[in-house]
């Protein structure tokens, strides 16, 4: 799901990422210090967990317990509320001067219904934008109307607050037209049949901490205002997670790992459970249950930490569900501090670090964006609490421009967080290798904390990821930390891109990967379409990735075995070399493909055929063009005629906007076409810089 919905939420702030989703002290849970101190509570008998690695959170405390380890309701100020002048008077001063012009846009802005025909347009056409833009204004018109009465308390924003209170309250769904049970055939919300997907969660922590932070003012108007938002937070949100079945939530101890959805949603979930809920006994109740469902995330997720959704996605996965172990210890005097030190959540933190591969690009396979923006307060607070210097290097040269800071949870944390943010040392925590052996995928560059000169990133896995391209074996070539070789990534998000039909698009299939077609067969989607023996080695003089991907195609391919190997030169002689040797019982065609996003054109070369790459400098157009040769050449048996053949892909549809989006209207597939080419091939393509 695109990231630039989280425009109030406890789950995150704008400074995540597009497209269409995707924000030192002494690290420790006990520095995260609430604004407001909570009254101590008695300590709980722990209920030590048989596996800690699927019952992180789940396993410690017994739902009984949790209603004594969390702070009773009544007396948790998990922050300064409006009438706490002394707090917000005081904040940094440009923050508040953002937050008050901010404000000032939304005086006059029109709250406007979502029709009917907004919604079924997801089902007649495919398209889900003109509902949930509307949807996410309203929501971001919202916060920052918040974040400005918070600053001034002049009162002059109240009364559009109320407007967009009671808006989002009298909508008849709070999530997306794309999430409706029933996808496409439902069209419209059943409002007696409650669901919660990502913004029905989203949107209840808005609700929540809009209450939480203005309720005093509210009751002045009307005390029915925040007798309406809790209402409509127990209706749509509370309610159905306890007593409906929601896939989201999966289940440990089998089936397929949970998405995004589960952490995002749950982090959310605890908000609502921890500010609405007044009960001790039924907001346990809540608090337990939310706490299993995160679970099942985190039982599923592999113990290498590596996020299969991209690092965009990891801005909902794995930092959502440390936006949950935040969270808790907010509630419980620091009671869930131990999970900083769990290496399986230390290593999920860390992955943001590992997928850089320079300024504005992150390693982006599957659904994932090239151009990963990161949350720098966020990742360094992240870092800050597992105790991780790279990730609070990194948090800490990606400072919020201007000093722009959202709504809800993360900007609270922000908030607070800013003044030893703006202290801490930035550094680039380039790491010279990569290696998630779950994951299967392996990174080097040419030298520890530089982008200097070649990078490769490749990739073995299933081709049952979530946000899944079929891809088994693709590779992405960098230089000088520009790409080369790339991964096309996701489109716009249609009707289209989560159903049937998934795999008719274009950039979703390998054909369009740095892969290759066999026999005129593509790899299939699926569990059982996977890389194998997948290793990894490294030295001062090379790094080398491995993997057969003959699994990744269907039995009619004919492929015994395909071995691919990427190997990243260091020495004095840079390139990357990408080796295939393979054992076919077919032998019609075999095609090996190439995405670049610059100008390509064929070179004949003795003993091969090769295409030359023109790459411009981005950042002074008037300088020399680099230029990098592709060049394919056969060995041993089995020797055949080749063809290299360069096209221009057309950006035609509405799901190849995001493909420009990303890339402008640059892509250009290269194709190493054989014919007849033998039963044992031994192939090699070399990519170097032409000097």
């Amino acid at each position: 799901m695109k990231h630039s919905v989280f425009l109030f939420t406890a789950a995150a702030t704008l400074a995540t990422l597009l497209p269409a989703a995707a924000a030192p002290t002494p690290p420790s849970a006990a520095k995260q210090t609430p604004a407001v101190a909570p009254a101590p509570v008695a300590p709980a008998t722990p209920v030590v967990p048989a596996d800690p690695a699927r019952s992180l959170l789940s396993g410690k405390y017994t739902e009984a317990q949790l209603a004594s380890v969390l702070v009773a309701p009544e007396k948790w100020t998990p922050y300064p509320r409006i009438s706490d002048r002394a707090f917000w008077d005081n904040i940094d001063p440009t923050v508040r001067a953002n937050f008050i012009r901010d404000a000032e846009k939304y005086l006059n802005f029109e709250w406007k219904t979502i029709p009917a025909t907004f919604s079924l347009a997801f089902r007649r056409t495919g398209n889900r934008s003109n509902y949930d833009s509307r949807s996410f204004q309203k929501r971001g018109a919202l916060g920052a109307l918040l974040n400005g009465e918070l600053a001034e308390n002049k009162g002059r924003f109240v009364d559009q607050i109320i407007n967009g209170v009671w808006s989002i309250c009298e909508e008849s769904w709070w999530g997306s037209s794309a999430h409706l049970p029933g996808g496409k055939r439902s069209g419209l919300h059943d409002v007696t049949n409650p669901f919660v997907d990502l913004f029905v969660g989203t949107t209840g922590a808005a609700l929540a901490w809009t209450d939480y932070f203005l309720g005093e003012k509210f009751d002045t108007v009307s005390p029915n205002i925040r007798s309406r938002v809790r209402y409509e937070i127990n209706r749509r949100l509370l309610e159905p997670v306890l007593s409906k079945k929601h896939w989201w939530v999966g289940d440990r101890n089998r089936g397929s790992a949970p998405n995004n959805w589960n952490p995002w949603i749950c982090s959310n979930w605890l908000v609502c459970a921890l500010l609405v809920e007044t009960d001790a006994a039924a907001r346990a109740k809540q608090v337990n249950a939310a706490l299993n469902a995160a679970d099942n995330f985190f039982a599923h997720y592999p113990k290498d930490g590596g996020c299969d959704e991209g690092p965009g996605y990891w801005n909902a996965a794995a930092a959502s569900f440390y936006d949950c172990v935040s969270l808790l210890n907010l509630a419980s005097n620091n009671a869930f501090s131990y999970a900083y030190k769990n290496q399986k959540f230390r290593n999920m933190g860390a992955y943001i670090y590992k997928a850089q591969i320079a300024p504005g690009y992150t390693v982006n396979f599957a659904d994932a964006s090239p151009k990963g923006g990161v949350d720098g307060i966020f990742v360094w607070r992240f870092g800050r609490d597992l105790d991780d210097a790279n990730m609070m290097a990194l948090g800490a040269i990606h400072a919020p421009k201007n000093k722009h800071i959202g709504s809800g949870f993360r900007g609270m944390q922000a908030l607070l967080a800013l003044k030893d943010f703006e202290k801490a040392k930035g550094g680039l925590p380039y790491l010279r290798d990569v290696w998630l052996p779950d994951l299967q995928v392996a990174a080097a560059r040419k030298k520890e904390g530089a982008t200097d000169g070649f990078y490769f990133a490749a990739k073995g896995g299933t081709n049952a990821e979530s946000h899944n391209h079929n891809d088994i074996g693709n590779v992405i070539v960098y230089y000088d930390g520009q790409p080369l070789l790339i991964d096309v990534g996701s489109g716009k998000y249609t009707a289209q891109t989560f159903s049937g039909e998934r795999y008719k698009i274009w950039n979703m299939r390998s054909e369009y990967h740095n892969t290759a077609t066999i026999n005129g067969v593509l790899q299939q989607a699926g569990g059982s379409f996977r890389g194998t023996a997948a290793s990894y080695k490294t030295n001062e003089a090379e790094a080398v990735f491995s993997l057969d991907i003959s699994r990744a195609y269907p039995k009619k391919a004919g492929v015994t075995s395909w071995r691919r190997t990427v190997r990243l030169g260091r020495g004095e002689k840079e390139l990357v070399e990408i080796r295939d040797a393979a054992i076919l019982e077919k032998t019609d065609s075999v095609v090996l493909h190439f995405m670049t996003c610059h100008p390509a054109k064929v070179e004949t070369i003795k003993g091969g055929s090769a295409v030359v790459i023109s790459v411009k400098d981005p950042k002074d157009k008037t300088a020399p063009e680099k230029q990098f040769r592709l060049a394919f050449s056969q060995t041993g048996a089995g020797v055949a005629d080749s063809e290299v053949t360069v096209e221009k892909i057309p950006l035609t549809t509405e799901s190849d906007e995001g493909v420009r989006n990303n890339w402008g209207d640059t892509i250009r597939r290269i194709n190493f076409s054989v014919k007849n080419p033998g039963k044992k091939l031994n192939w090699t393509v070399v990519v170097s810089r032409v000097k």
